[in-house]
């Protein structure tokens, strides 16, 4: 499944919010430094989806807000 985020990195906590069926809001508490924001977000991710952070990959975005992120089964 392809969903699309839009990353909210520097937050006050982590939380997702669910836009739409494909499209939701990422806040993570991260700097987008080091790849420490992206990193976050996987997780908060593979948590909101109670998966592994393995099948969580972004797909294009790494350096942008708005990302494109492939969840596996």
């Amino acid at each position: 499944m392809k969903i699309i985020i839009k990353a909210k990195p520097g937050s006050k906590e982590d939380k997702i919010e669910k836009v739409d069926e494909a499209n939701y809001t990422v806040y993570v508490k991260a700097l987008p430094v080091d790849g420490k924001a992206n990193a976050a977000i996987i997780k908060v991710l593979a948590d909101y989806f109670d998966i592994s952070q393995s099948l969580v990959e972004i797909i294009s975005g790494h350096m942008a807000r708005s990302k494109v992120i492939e969840i596996s089964n």
